[in-house]
C-alpha cells in the first residue's frame, strides 16, 4: 500500500454509529419526525454497520430522547449565549455526548472526542469544536454532582405531560409515571403456548397476564422461537384488551385499526373468525407477514374503519389512533413530537370510530375500546360521551379476574387502566407495562 494514502482503518471506531445516531436525534427533535421512521429511512448506511454498531445507534438515539429535557438543561446551563445558529451538528453532538457521559457505559473520553469529530467533520459547525469540547469535559468533571441534584424525571417529561397527569392522577403517580419512562423496557411477547416453558428457554419470566418478558440481546428475529412462529412481540399491556372479549372460539370478530397485527394474532389464536381492518396499505402488509410467519388467518380488508361497513360482527376490537403517551417508555420520541393541540383532531376521529364500531355490532355482541394512551380524553370521557350519544350501548364492567387477578388496574367505573408504573421489579428493566385504557362495551 502507498504509504501517503490513508487507510479506512483510520477512521475513528464508533464514528458511523454517531454519525447516524445524530441525523436520527436531530429529524426528530427538529423536523419532528417518528424515530422509527428515521431509522427506517437509514435503512442502506445502518446495513453496513455490524450488529453491535446497529445497536449503539438505536442505543444512542433513544437514551438522548429518553432523558433529552435534563440533557438540554445540563448543556445549556455550561453554554452562556445558548446554542450556535445555523449549526445543528452541535446540538446533536453535545445531546449524544452528554448522554453517553451521565447515562451510558461509555468511557468519557472517547464519548468526547467522538462528539468533537462529529463537529469537525460538518462545515457549518466545525469552528464550535472548542465549544463541543469544553462543555462536555465540563459535565464529565461534575457528572456524579449533577445527576445528584437533578430531578430527572420532572425533566424528562414535558411540562405540559406533567401537569395532565399530575391533575388525573396526582403528583406522586405521575412522577412514578415519569420515572418509569425514564428506564429501558425489557421485551414482552405474547406466545402460543406453554408461557413457562419458553419463559425457561428465553431466560425470561411469565407475568400475571401470560406475556413472556425477557431481556433479550441483538435482533428479535434471532430468538429461538420466532422462525417457527412460537410468539410475536407485544408489550403486556397491548396482549390484555384481546382477552376482555372472552371465548372467541367460532365467533366473527372485526379488529379495527389493526396494523400492525399483534391483537388481530391473538384474535386469530383464540380460534375467532377476524375480519381485519386498517386504511394503510403498507402497515397491513407487516400485518399480512406476520399473519405468515406465525400460521394464523385474517380477512384482510384496506379500508378507513370510520368509514367502512361490515358484519355484523359477534366482537368488534378498535384500538384508535391516539396520542399514545402511555408508550413513551417504549418510544421516547413520542414525549416530545406531541403536544396538546394533537388532542382535539384525535378525539374527533375517536368518537366517529366508536360511532361506526357500533354500527357493526349484532344486538348483544361486546364491544372493545382501548387506546394506549394516558390522557383521560381518549379513554374514560371517550366512552363517557359514547354512552351519552348511544343509549344502545352500555358498559359492562371488568372485574379482577378479568384482568388476570390485577385489581389495581381497574377504574371505579370498571374500566381498564394500566400505567407505566404497575408491576414494579426489583431489576427496573423488568418492571412496567404501557398505559392502556380499555372499555367492555355491549349493544343491547
Amino acid at each position: 500500500m502507498n504509504h501517503s494514502e490513508k487507510p479506512a482503518a483510520s477512521v475513528a471506531p464508533g464514528l458511523a454509529s454517531r454519525r447516524i445516531a445524530a441525523a436520527i436525534l436531530d429529524a426528530v427533535i427538529r423536523r419532528r419526525r417518528p424515530f422509527d421512521d428515521e431509522l427506517d429511512s437509514h435503512a442502506g448506511a445502518l446495513s453496513a454497520l455490524d450488529e453491535r454498531d446497529r445497536a449503539l445507534v438505536r442505543m444512542l438515539a433513544t437514551t438522548a430522547l429518553r432523558h433529552l429535557g435534563s440533557l438540554r438543561h445540563v448543556i445549556g446551563a455550561r453554554l452562556a449565549q445558548g446554542l450556535p445558529a445555523n449549526a445543528p451538528v452541535v446540538e446533536s453532538a453535545l445531546l449524544l455526548g452528554a448522554a453517553q457521559i451521565l447515562f451510558l457505559d461509555v468511557p468519557d473520553h472517547a464519548a468526547v472526542d467522538l462528539a468533537v469529530r462529529l463537529v469537525r467533520d460538518d462545515r457549518h459547525a466545525a469552528r464550535f469544536a472548542n465549544l463541543v469540547n469544553a462543555v462536555l469535559r465540563a459535565i464529565a468533571r461534575e457528572k456524579t454532582l449533577l445527576l445528584a441534584g437533578l430531578d430527572l424525571p420532572a425533566l424528562d417529561t414535558p411540562p405540559w405531560l406533567m401537569q395532565r397527569w399530575s391533575a388525573h392522577y396526582g403528583t406522586q403517580t405521575a412522577h412514578a409515571i415519569a420515572a418509569a419512562n425514564a428506564q429501558e423496557p425489557a421485551l414482552d411477547l405474547t406466545v402460543k403456548s406453554d408461557a413457562a416453558g419458553w419463559a425457561a428457554r428465553l431466560g425470561g419470566t411469565v407475568l400475571p397476564n401470560g406475556s413472556v418478558r425477557v431481556l433479550a440481546r441483538g435482533p428479535v428475529q434471532a430468538l429461538p422461537g420466532f422462525g417457527e412462529g412460537a410468539w410475536w412481540v407485544q408489550d403486556a399491556a397491548a396482549a390484555i384488551p384481546a382477552h376482555l372479549l372472552g371465548d372467541l372460539r367460532g365467533r366473527s370478530v372485526a379488529d379495527l385499526c389493526a396494523a400492525p397485527g399483534g391483537k388481530t394474532a391473538q384474535l386469530a389464536h383464540a380460534g375467532a373468525y377476524v375480519t381485519a381492518v386498517d386504511r394503510s396499505k403498507p402497515r397491513l402488509q407487516r400485518l399480512v407477514d406476520n399473519l405468515g410467519r406465525l400460521n394464523l388467518s385474517a380477512d384482510i380488508v384496506t379500508a378507513d374503519a370510520a368509514e367502512w361497513s361490515g358484519g355484523p360482527f359477534d366482537a368488534v376490537l378498535l384500538d384508535a389512533p391516539c396520542l399514545a403517551t402511555g408508550t413513551i417508555r417504549r418510544h421516547p420520541d413520542i414525549a416530545w413530537l406531541k403536544d396538546e393541540r394533537d388532542l382535539s383532531k384525535l378525539c374527533a376521529l375517536q368518537a366517529r370510530l366508536l360511532d361506526r364500531a357500533a354500527t357493526l355490532l349484532k344486538p348483544g355482541g361486546i364491544m372493545v375500546y382501548c387506546t394506549c394512551s394516558l390522557e383521560a380524553e381518549e379513554g374514560e370521557r371517550a366512552i363517557d360521551a359514547l354512552l351519552h350519544r348511544n343509549p344502545a350501548m352500555r358498559r359492562r364492567p371488568l372485574a379482577p379476574p378479568d384482568v388476570f387477578g390485577c385489581g389495581e388496574f381497574l377504574t371505579p367505573a370498571g374500566d381498564l387502566r394500566t400505567l407505566p408504573c404497575h408491576w414494579p421489579a426489583a431489576d427496573s428493566r423488568m418492571g412496567g407495562l404501557d398505559g392502556f385504557f380499555a372499555a367492555r362495551l355491549v349493544r343491547a
